[in-house]
């Protein structure tokens, strides 16, 4: 039987698209479908436009630690204006390198939303399209709960677009998408309290990164209340009115929820062809990406493996090797960095304490916490950790997660190191660059007893 393509991509962001052009380049005719705009949650409203606004908010430190380093420095000010301008500008540019890469590829672009009709037909705009593989690369969407007034509430993707800078928000939510906005609308000078229903945020995360976050985030000015969550929401003349469970009531500008994500698979089509999805939605699939219909795959964060964009480009690239080039791959998931571009940022990869716990019993922990350089200069109180976790009997470091400046860039480079299974004697053989917070990876040499 012949068919239109030999794969149909359901999601032109980062997963679709490398899995879209490395299929090419083994030879197959591809065929990729975008409702919204190439280049997915990550470049369009997701990791770049998030990080240039954390770019922005971090300057208001950067200019009061600069006259303790002899600068004068004038009044400033920030045009929240000028800021999305040139957001947009720059996601316009790496929205036409996305349809670029595309072209040169060989990879025809629907620019319509796919819905699959049986496991080989894809209705795409007006037409029916058949192929031979197809590809579900179409992400997640926020969650917003059911709470009385929710209508008046923004998520992350509306937080990019405001037309004004509020001077009041609140940030609902305790994982790594709130506690990086409510860094960004405090540094840009507003009034931020952050709610969280748990006991502690960033789930998931080592308990001192999580410790050592709240505390630095309290100290920046960010009013962090844990076993808090609103019971509903309410406009009035002056803003919005939240009233808390508790019966306390919160005046703001602005809301913003970011209480999770859910795999974007509404008006897909998977009940057609028996593809398996778990309760939040999330489609089922094998070590190598492929569903219960045998012919069709899925990659990304609509899977709700690890819901992060290189994540979903290798497990692209592992699907195409797979499928296209006759050589089966199943990404490993195991050791994956990962950073929160929290102020200060964090850098993870491995286990947890808690985790390494569990599946070795018995770890070694090496901890250390300090006030960094630059701010013996300033009047500045951030503080930083380093914290290495190693399964004794083959010293090997399973875990390793940073609390600072710039852990995001370090982390990568200890990620290869994990993942090669370095032990802590070849850590500590390595020389410290120094003077760096980095050099604490490789420095600490009495174990951590305490909590």
């Amino acid at each position: 039987m012949s068919f239109d393509y030999d794969l149909f991509v359901i999601g032109a962001g980062s997963g679709g698209v490398r899995a879209s052009r490395i299929s090419s380049s083994f030879g197959a005719k591809v065929a990729i479908a975008e409702e919204y705009r190439v280049g997915g949650t990550c470049v369009i409203r997701g990791c770049v436009p998030k990080k240039l606004f954390v770019y922005a908010s971090h300057f208001s430190e950067d200019f009061e630690d600069a006259a303790n380093y002899g600068w004068t420095v004038g009044e400033a000010s920030h045009d929240w204006k000028t800021l999305l301008r040139n957001k947009d500008t720059e996601i316009d540019r790496l929205n036409g390198i996305y349809h670029t890469i595309l072209s040169n590829n060989n990879v025809e672009l629907y620019e319509s939303r796919a819905e699959i009709i049986d496991k080989n037909t894809v209705r795409v705009g007006d037409k029916k399209v058949t192929a031979k593989y197809i590809l579900v690369a179409t992400g997640g969407t926020p969650v917003m709960p059911d709470v009385p007034g929710i209508e008046h509430a923004i998520s992350s993707n509306e937080a990019f677009h405001l037309e004004d800078m509020p001077k009041r928000v609140v940030v609902v939510g305790g994982g790594y998408i709130a506690v990086e906005f409510a860094g960004i609308f405090n540094g840009l000078g507003a009034d931020v309290i952050q709610l969280y229903r748990g006991e502690q945020i960033l789930r998931g995360f080592d308990h001192h990164v999580q410790a050592m976050v709240a505390q630095e985030i309290t100290k920046k000015g960010i009013d962090l209340r844990v076993k808090s969550n609103p019971a509903k929401i309410e406009k009035a003349d002056t803003g919005l009115v939240v009233t808390l469970e508790d019966g306390s009531v919160i005046e703001t500008d602005a809301i913003m929820y970011a209480t999770g994500r859910r795999p974007n698979v509404d008006g897909l089509g998977l009940e057609n062809v028996g593809v398996e999805t778990k309760p939040n939605g999330a489609i089922v699939v094998d070590e190598y990406s492929r569903t219960t219909a045998d012919n069709i795959y899925a990659v990304g964060d609509v899977t709700d493996r690890i819901a992060l964009t290189p994540v979903a480009i290798h497990e692209g690239m592992a699907f195409a090797e797979t499928v296209f080039a006759g050589k089966p791959r199943a990404f490993d998931h195991s050791d994956v960095p990962s950073a929160v571009f929290s102020q200060p940022p964090v850098g993870s990869v491995g286990l947890t304490e808690a985790e390494a716990r569990e599946k070795f019993g018995e770890v070694d922990i090496y901890k250390s916490e300090f006030r960094p350089m630059k701010q013996t200069l300033t009047l500045g109180s951030e503080r930083a950790m380093v914290k290495l976790i190693v399964e004794p009997k083959s010293d090997r470091v399973v875990g390793v997660h940073i609390v600072g400046a710039d852990a995001g860039e370090i982390i990568q480079g200890i990620g290869i190191a994990v993942k090669c299974g370095a032990t802590k004697e070849q850590f500590d053989a390595t020389v410290g660059v120094h003077p760096t917070l980095a050099e604490e990876i490789v420095t600490m040499r009495e174990k951590y007893t305490g909590e």
